[in-house]
């Protein structure tokens, strides 16, 4: 049964329960509407995974995102005014760069054109191929923009999936098989060598897939994506985001409450009736967004957990061992790669030789094993966005895709070793790096787990698989973001339809609340 105004008691009101971005733009389509909303944070600063803090002295880092793509692909920072409220997004580009180690050089920018011509320049017959991957990527991209905008009940999804078939056979970039596959095995087949298949695969790995995970082709395809559509860095770090929404929700009467930690669910008779914090409040609702691990909230925090099939499925939901760890670095001047041209340090620098180091590093990651060297990029936000360092300083974060949550001896153990190997592979593209630091800070997946109370230190908290996205996200039956309790609905990077800097979790569970209670 829908929650109903009638049962809420008086004086009830609409709960989230994180401040992340998806639990913000929740809180706001619902205060937009005029209803009564109260975030609670258990951080004492909104933000989760979308802040930006000075984690080396006078230098602003992202501690997670740094580029944001699918968000910008949608209505919601129109629909929410966000840049009425302050937010500022510069465009990346080029979006990605390839530094070889041996020299060679890619600009992927977003005029194909451009990315061909700087291919061209290494090798005629790779940027051909590059060319056609692109181009046969575009229709299947753009058939897939409606669930990646949120779009996507599993009786839509249907449809879209014919859609997506059609595109692969109007212009057949080859099969369904490539279309189910990992990007491991796309990548070999259609393009000739690493020179673009090690950068691709890192924009891939960048979100959160591993080279043979089935289905992470789709990922490998999203390439077209960033041609399409850009990249993006919001001015003054991903905080910018965050400050944007804060500030609209405000605007729009909603509270925000951190260092509100809730801990518990009331839901008897199969209904919400309250959340509870650490300190005992009690606050009756109206309804409650969970925008935080899907799991910790149905199956830990509600009361009764979640039980039946919805919770067995819930509870069997996956969540590997690979993930990110970031170094942020402060130096003094931006990393001095051979023959640079202006723009190199725009977007993604990527440091990934070849497919193969990544597929073994993903491998290793998963047992526990942190690969040396570590598959790594950076980005260096501070060319485009110059107050995030002090005058004439430039912040550069370090990113590994491919490394292990829980690592054999310990994060403690081999955090040094790791971050000075991290430091040799920039060295060896750009010498003279390791002179220009100014200060290091590791954010490992042990520190995050810690600060963020991600569980695995997982960001997006289920992994990214073909399995486990749009409408079986966190299941199929959840990903309506309705829960079988009346008034619960879930949210956040875990639910429907991705992980990432989207909105559009947040937005659809706002939506399904209205709809339940309009």
């Amino acid at each position: 049964m829908p929650p109903s105004r009638v049962d809420a008691p008086a004086g009830a009101v609409d709960v989230v329960v994180g401040a992340g971005h998806n639990g913000l733009v929740a809180a706001c389509y619902l205060a937009r509407e005029g209803r009564d909303v109260v975030v609670l944070e258990a951080q004492d600063r909104p933000g989760g995974g979308s802040r930006t803090e000075e984690t080396v002295p006078g230098h602003r880092f992202d501690l997670h995102s740094v580029a944001h793509n699918i968000i910008n692909m949608t209505e919601i920072p129109v629909e929410l005014d966000l840049a009425g409220a302050g937010l500022v997004y510069q465009e990346m580009d080029p979006f990605s760069v390839a530094i070889h180690d041996d020299g060679r050089r890619v600009r992927f920018h977003r005029d194909v054109e451009a990315t061909v011509a700087s291919i061209a320049e290494v090798s005629p017959s790779e940027a051909r191929a590059y060319q056609l991957f692109v181009e046969r990527s575009v229709p299947l991209v753009q058939s897939m923009l409606p669930a990646i905008r949120g779009q996507s009940s599993w009786r839509e999804t249907r449809g879209r999936l014919r859609s997506m078939a059609a595109a692969v056979g109007r212009r057949p970039l080859a099969s369904a098989q490539d279309v189910l596959g990992p990007y491991d095995t796309l990548l070999r087949r259609w393009l000739p060598s690493d020179l673009t298949r090690a950068p691709v695969a890192a924009f891939a790995a960048h979100g959160g897939v591993g080279p043979g995970v089935p289905g992470g082709a789709l990922f490998a395809f999203w390439q077209a994506a960033y041609h399409l559509f850009g990249q993006w860095h919001a001015k003054g770090g991903a905080q910018g985001l965050t400050d944007a929404l804060v500030s609209r929700l405000s605007s729009l009467g909603g509270e925000l409450r951190c260092s509100a930690a809730v801990t518990r669910i009331e839901a008897p008779g199969g209904r919400a009736r309250a959340v509870v914090t650490q300190g005992d409040e009690r606050i009756a609702v109206r309804s409650v967004i969970t925008a935080m691990d899907p799991k910790a909230a149905l199956l830990e925090m509600l009361d009764p957990p979640l039980g039946g099939r919805e919770g067995a499925d819930l509870a069997a939901a996956r969540r590997g061992n690979v993930v990110q760890a970031v170094i942020h670095v402060a130096t003094d001047r931006l990393p001095a790669y051979a023959d640079a041209r202006p723009g190199d340090w725009n977007g993604l620098q990527s440091y990934v030789d070849s497919l193969s180091d990544l597929t073994r590093a993903w491998t290793l990651a998963e047992a526990g094993i942190l690969s040396q060297p570590a598959p790594l990029y950076a980005f260096t936000p501070s060319a485009i966005d110059s107050g995030l360092a002090p005058s004439g300083n430039h912040t550069v974060y370090l990113a590994c895709p491919a490394a292990p949550a829980s690592v054999e001896g310990g994060w403690a153990q081999c955090e040094s070793l790791f971050v000075e190997s991290c430091l040799d592979v920039v060295e060896s593209r750009a010498p003279g790096f390791r002179d220009s630091v100014v200060g290091v800070s590791a954010w490992t997946p042990e520190a995050m787990q810690r600060v963020e109370g991600w569980p695995g230190a997982h960001p997006m908290y289920l992994d990214i698989a073909l399995d486990q996205l749009g409408p079986l996200r966190p299941t199929r039956g959840l990903s309506d973001h309705r829960t079988p309790v009346a008034g619960l609905y879930v949210s956040g990077a875990g639910t429907n339809p991705t992980g990432g800097i989207a909105g559009t979790p947040g937005r659809r569970a706002a939506r399904a609340v209205l709809a339940d209670d309009g």
